[in-house]
């Protein structure tokens, strides 16, 4: 990305704050002339000095003439300060305003995204935040730079450079060869160095990623006692960090030198012209010092060219992959426009495949019909395309190839917003939101009362559990059991009141007296309702009133329990596994012993 590129990315949201910028601008163009008084009042100091001195003027003279050059001195720090104060103030305030549009515009986009943004490996979580952090860092720092740092330094230059082309166009004419000079060594140091840059933010996004991983595998790590092997892991990231940084370190010193010499070397040829001019009898003794001050006032930007470019090649290498995640319109979720008045819950798919975007193929050429109000069990080996299911039906997912129906409607010409709210969806582990139980259970709803919420909890069968905690609705609920928390979630969809629900493994990971409690909830929340369940639970699979068999990402058997077992197939087979590893036999004998 280029800085023009980078610069009409940014103007959108520079736009809104237009009078901040124009009362910037016109501080710093204040502030530039302002910069030059010194200059100024030095060589008329220098030349009236060396005047009195020429004609022996008395002391009383030379007091007059510091007292004068004295105030207006002060005066014009006085006035400088507060347009400074002001410059800076503005710009900082365009930096907080905008750091915020961005964070806001980035949270916005990332709720829009389809979940194929989400499970693809290049936007894992450590590898997004660091691209989010690290973007609106940078640009907002650029903006900063921009509006505090570089355009008050470069107005400064501008004018300095006006001041001497004015006063000699010889010492101009030399003052203004430096500066391209400069700016090329400048552009050459930028240019050696993005690409250590580059790697730099490759090796972050990887150390963020896998302190995250490190954190969410401790238990695993710890019980393998693996922990000198994961050292090594991050060990070799930071080794290759650090040659980087020193590396990055070794060509900014270098260029460094190069550049301190050139300013040097300028402020040499000024001083020689300047004073050759002096001896000719075509300038003041007052003029050597006007120039070297007006030079000063030129070179001082260019000595934080360095770190300019740093800032702003920082910024375009940043901003890539922020603006990518901020502009990525393939990975919009996409929306029809359909809003039925009523969902009943009939759902049909018709010749349905599906891959996941790593290329695995999930689904093929599968077709079954849910009926309304009932209660439909998908049974099958791990990896069979159950859960799948799911997410095509929730619409997370498109299917690549054929049709999927609700109610007679293609799916995808539904509004996916209207659409969820007619969903729900327990999963194994349901996501419990730090904040109170209560805050929990409404986030089914945001506008439920408190007897709605109670209302609610008390039909999951988990209200008397609460009201028995110190702190009833207001206790944390992350602190709740495995069981309890899946309660929560099923409270929290009775306040949706959906017409259609998804339950997938939702009792996996409970024990057995948990699995038993939550069956009463899970049975409530089933009524007049129509139900998909995936689960390798006997009794859920039992209880439901169609049995759909997949393999392999294909439908290979339908029908009821009953009907399904006499078969002697697949879900014969697969029955039959479940109740042996559940020791049905030595179970029946010692409950009827």
């Amino acid at each position: 990305m280029t800085l023009l590129e980078l610069l009409k990315k940014i103007r959108p949201f520079v736009k809104p704050y237009r009078k901040l910028v124009v009362a910037t601008l016109v501080l710093t163009a204040i502030g530039s002339f302002a910069v030059q008084i010194n200059a100024l009042i030095l060589r008329y100091t220098v030349n009236t000095i060396s005047e009195l001195m020429v004609t022996n003027q008395p002391l009383q003279s030379g007091f007059h003439l510091l007292t004068t050059i004295s105030i207006i001195l002060l005066a014009k720090e006085v006035i400088y300060t507060l347009i400074q104060f002001g410059q800076k103030f503005y710009g900082e305030k365009l930096r907080i305003y905008i750091s915020r549009d961005f964070s806001q515009a980035i949270v916005d986009r990332i709720l829009s995204y389809r979940m194929a943004f989400y499970t693809s490996t290049d936007n894992e979580s450590g590898k997004l935040q660091t691209r989010i952090d690290m973007g609106i860092s940078s640009l907002t720092r650029l903006v900063q730079n921009f509006f505090i740092d570089i355009m008050p330094l470069f107005a400064n230059a501008i004018v300095a450079l006006i001041f001497i082309f004015l006063a000699n166009v010889y010492v101009g004419l030399v003052s203004l060869a430096i500066v391209p000079i400069y700016f090329y060594v400048s552009q050459l140091q930028a240019n050696k160095l993005s690409g250590f840059r580059r790697k730099m933010r490759t090796f972050r996004e990887t150390k963020n990623n896998g302190i995250i991983s490190l954190i969410d595998s401790i238990t695993v790590i710890k019980s393998f006692v693996r922990e000198p092997l994961e050292a090594k892991k991050h060990l070799e990231i930071q080794f290759d960090m650090t040659e980087n940084q020193l590396q990055t370190r070794r060509t900014s010193f270098l260029f460094e030198g190069i550049k301190s010499f050139l300013e040097q070397f300028g402020l040499v040829l000024i001083i020689i012209l300047t004073a050759y001019f002096v001896l000719n009898g075509q300038m003041t003794i007052g003029a050597i010092m006007f120039h070297v001050l007006l030079f000063n006032n030129v070179t001082a930007p260019m000595r934080q060219l360095h770190r300019i470019y740093d800032e702003i090649n920082d910024a375009m290498i940043y901003s890539e992959s922020f603006f990518d995640i901020l502009e990525s319109e393939h990975e919009i979720e996409v929306s029809g426009t359909y809003i039925p008045e009523k969902i009943i819950g009939r759902l049909e798919m018709r010749g349905v495949w599906f891959s996941y975007p790593n290329g695995t193929e999930a689904l093929r050429d599968v077709s079954m019909i849910i009926e309304p109000n009932d209660t439909t069990a998908l049974v099958g080996l791990s990896g069979a395309g159950k859960s799948t299911i799911i997410n095509l039906l929730d619409k997370f997912y498109a299917p690549t190839r054929g049709q999927i129906f609700l109610d007679g409607i293609d799916l995808a010409d539904y509004n996916t917003t209207e659409l969820r709210k007619n969903i729900g969806l327990v999963l194994q582990k349901n996501h419990i939101f730090k904040g109170t139980i209560g805050e929990n259970i409404q986030y089914g709803n945001p506008l439920a009362s408190q007897a709605e919420i109670e209302k609610a909890a008390k039909q999951a069968y988990i209200h008397d559990q609460i009201v028995e905690l110190p702190m009833g609705y207001d206790s944390e609920a992350r602190l709740l059991s495995g069981g309890q928390q899946q309660r929560i979630a099923i409270a929290r969809l009775f306040l949706k009141d959906p017409a259609i629900i998804f339950l997938d493994e939702p009792t996996a990971s409970l024990d057995a007296i948990a699995t038993e409690q939550i069956k009463q909830s899970l049975d409530a929340i089933k009524k007049d309702r129509t139900v998909i369940i995936v689960s390798h639970s006997i009794s859920q699979i039992i209880d439901s009133s169609h049995i759909v068999v997949m393999e392999k990402g294909r439908v290979v058997e339908r029908g009821t329990h009953d009907s399904l077992y006499d078969e002697k197939g697949t879900y014969y087979d697969i029955f039959t596994a479940m109740a042996n590893s559940l020791n049905i036999e030595k179970i029946t004998q010692s409950m009827n012993s």
